[in-house]
């Protein structure tokens, strides 16, 4: 494991608001290992489309993350909102912000005792930020196609698209969270690796073992419990499939838990309920409730198609049944996953998952991510940078 290094990760979520990420585990692991760490939340890619009604939301949420200031987790972990200007388009916002991001992030690494610094870079806009932090290796994680992202913001794509080949260009290496992703990769693929998402697999296998005690919030719906944790955007989740199984199996009740930052057309639906964000080291006990553990994504939506959710491991790791939409990354686990191909044998399957009492489907689903988790993830993306280093500075 990498230690007594300093690293900066600009992330493409914030520490704060999201369910944790793969560079949030990543980070986490390695403040651990003695290393020094500032996570930068995320910087944007400009201000979401007038029309999305996301606008004033995001700005309250990123007012908040800069009332936190630079924040110290638990790990040792420097979490700093930069203030930047949210426009890309223009040559001077561009220049502003590299000014603007250069003297916050070196100030405060200067005053964290953090030097020649490892630079990861989770979001195309940091890039501006290459050559000016003194940097020891610059690494670039791929963990969306930023430029099919045209719900969240509103910059061209076309520049996003020429950050991104900047970026390319710049790292020593590029980590790739998906197959599809890393399939189209046209530039850098000497450099460049597939960093599959992991588990925290102690965390979620507790729930397996039936020890824990099932958050109230759950216990007041009545089961079947269809459930789903995270993300929540009218253009993600395929609304017209709660909408059918609503008429089809009103008997189903349908439990979204996480951040809903726009109104849905099914929030009105009397078998679907919303509960508000839960912490990460409370949410086995609301997962604990589910019958069926769900991904119910839009997958028609060409930006949702290159995902790779770290949920559907954490799902598999509980040991509960796991219903998905298609996602490429998943297909060589549809032996452990029900795939469904549409919307009326997601319904089939949810009916098949509901029916299922067999044990060693439980523990084939758990065996399937046991080895992966974060720790071994961890272990060894530091021996890619401990190489990249040699070979750089040799």
């Amino acid at each position: 494991m990498l230690h007594g290094k300093s690293i900066i990760c600009f992330g493409g979520e914030d520490w704060w608001y999201h369910h944790p990420h793969s560079k949030n585990h990543l980070m986490r692991r390695f403040a651990r290992a003695g290393n020094k760490v500032i996570f930068v939340n995320s910087i944007s890619m400009g201000l979401a489309p007038m029309k999305s009604g996301e606008v004033l939301p995001r700005i309250k949420r990123k007012l908040k993350s800069y009332a936190k200031l630079a924040r110290t987790t638990e790990e040792g972990i420097t979490v700093v909102s930069p203030a930047v200007v949210p426009f890309f388009g223009s040559r001077t916002a561009v220049a502003a912000n590299r000014r603007l991001l250069a003297a916050q992030i070196s100030s405060l690494a200067r005053r964290r005792g953090l030097s020649n610094p490892i630079l990861w870079i989770a979001i195309p806009t940091a890039v501006e930020v290459v050559g000016h932090l003194h940097e020891s290796l610059v690494i670039y994680h791929v963990s969306d196609k930023y430029d099919a992202n045209t719900m969240d913001h509103a910059t061209d794509p076309a520049l996003i698209r020429k950050l991104h080949g900047q970026a390319i260009s710049a790292a020593d290496l590029i980590f790739y969270s998906s197959r599809k992703l890393l399939a189209e990769a046209e530039q850098g693929r000497e450099k460049s690796y597939l960093l599959e998402q992991a588990v925290d697999f102690d965390h979620w296998s507790t729930i397996s073992r039936g020890d824990i005690r099932l958050a109230e919030a759950v216990t007041r719906i009545p089961q079947p419990r269809v459930g789903y944790f995270g993300a929540i955007e009218p253009w993600l989740i395929d609304q017209e499939l709660i909408k059918q199984a609503s008429r089809e199996r009103p008997d189903w009740n349908w439990i979204f838990i996480g951040n809903k930052s726009r109104g849905l057309e099914i929030e009105t639906l009397p078998n679907v309920h919303f509960l508000p964000p839960v912490a990460y080291q409370d949410l086995p006990a609301y997962a604990a409730g589910f019958d069926v553990c769900v991904l119910p994504w839009n997958t028609e939506v060409p930006f949702t198609s290159y995902g790779s959710a770290i949920k559907v491991r954490e799902y598999l790791a509980s040991g509960k049944p796991v219903v998905i939409s298609p996602l490429p990354e998943y297909e060589s686990m549809s032996d452990v996953l029900r795939i469904a191909r549409s919307r009326e044998q997601f319904l089939e399957l949810v009916d098949d998952a509901l029916r299922e009492n067999d044990v060693e489907r439980v523990r084939g689903r758990q065996d399937a991510v046991r080895d992966g988790t974060w720790d071994a993830r961890a272990e060894w993306v530091s021996g890619l940078i401990e190489k990249a280093l040699v070979a750089k500075h040799a």
